[in-house]
């Protein structure tokens, strides 16, 4: 049997929860297309995040490490598909949309900046008086504005729910063009997991990637809630294991609790706002996908502890210093020599003005690329 587009939409219909997002009531794309005979919407998003030039770019952007520091470090790219993987796990067990979580997810950081968060501060800096930058809205800007896909469309003409899935950290959600309803407080529940998700990814991982490096150590670790309950846990199981198997597992046993904790208590949360719709869930005052209490203030330390011990360890952050003196100065050369960022890139300077194209340029470069960029304009 052939699996069409609308099998897959009465398949949703029929399983997936109510309150889900389903493809077949997606408040559908700014250019209006004609449907695909074999993948829903959602399933079309996602293949165009595949595609596009700034996921393939993900590969050679800092995740905390400079991107070639070790073969074994998380990038851009390998974060992305660990919180692709939670994401599907949590939408699944919650009877939510595979496919747009999994969409949302693979596009969450695809305006990262090279040099990971330092390089970020520094475009904000750069960008002070010209808009800031952030990496969320980056996101969105460069699905709906900096690649080019198609003819006479800027972007990749991504579904409603898939853009709002990128809207992090918004206190007021708008509804689609042309749309009746009101402003709302909330995304999808898809949406609310994609985000959640890549706390869960960082946090775990970074803290994986700081032990490796021995950069942490695990006598640090013996205050944390998070880490401690899971180590016990794991020696009392396998007393056997030492060192780098040990830790390996207490991360990903780690991982399993948290992903528990969310999936049980979200659970708890929908039953008891009693949602049935997506437009309800829209509406609630709070987010209903979320941590136990006592998860998100174990949570809120092991943040304290990853900022003090690893992000701003001197070992990184460095090295990322030096990588960003080089951003600045490259940010400067582009200002007093806009030529220099290829005619492509200069056709939306009259648009979007010097220092946002010069930024949506850097911003989209990876590790590596800034650093040749640096030596061929300065020949360091």
């Amino acid at each position: 049997m052939i699996r069409t587009r609308e099998i897959m939409i009465s398949q949703e219909m029929a399983t997936l929860a109510p309150y889900a997002q389903k493809s077949g009531e997606s408040a559908g794309r700014r250019h209006p297309e004609p449907p695909h005979a074999f993948r829903t919407e959602y399933q079309r998003d996602y293949a165009r995040i595949i595609h596009s030039r700034a996921f393939r770019r993900l590969e050679y952007k800092t995740q905390v490490f400079l991107n070639g520091t070790g073969d074994h470090l998380r990038t851009r790219l390998t974060h992305t598909m660990e919180v692709v993987s939670i994401s599907r796990c949590i939408a699944r067990a919650l009877g939510l949309n595979e496919d747009l979580v999994e969409a949302i997810a693979l596009a969450h950081d695809l305006g990262h900046a090279p040099f990971g968060h330092s390089g970020e501060e520094a475009l904000n800096e750069q960008m002070r008086d010209h808009g800031g930058f952030d990496h969320n809205e980056q996101s969105l800007r460069i699905v709906e504005r900096i690649e080019k896909k198609y003819p006479h469309i800027d972007g990749l003409n991504l579904t409603f729910e898939l853009l709002e899935g990128l809207q992090k950290h918004r206190e007021i959600y708008q509804p689609p063009p042309g749309s009746d309803a009101l402003c709302y407080l909330n995304p999808s529940l898809e949406a609310q997991i994609a985000n959640l998700a890549d706390e869960i990814a960082y946090y775990s991982h970074d803290l994986d990637d700081g032990l490796d490096c021995h950069l942490i150590h695990p006598i640090q670790l013996e205050q944390l809630e998070v880490w401690q309950e899971s180590y016990e846990d794991v020696k009392r199981r396998y007393p056997e294991i030492e060192g780098r198997e040990l830790n390996a597992y207490v991360i990903r046993c780690i991982i399993d609790r948290e992903v528990e904790d969310v999936i049980v208590t979200s659970a708890q949360r929908i039953a008891a706002a009693k949602v049935q719709s997506v437009e309800e869930v829209r509406r609630q005052p709070a987010a209903l996908i979320g941590y136990s209490e006592r998860l998100c203030a174990a949570n809120r330390a092991l943040r304290t502890f990853l900022y003090a011990n690893l992000y701003y360890h001197p070992d990184v952050d460095q090295v990322n210093r030096r990588a960003c003196e080089m951003l600045h100065r490259v940010f400067a050369a582009y200002l007093e020599n806009p030529n220099l960022l290829g005619a492509n890139t200069v056709g939306r300077m009259e648009a979007d003005g010097l220092h946002r194209t010069v930024c949506d340029y850097l911003s989209g470069m990876t590790d590596r690329y800034l650093l040749d960029e640096y030596k061929r304009l300065f020949g360091a």
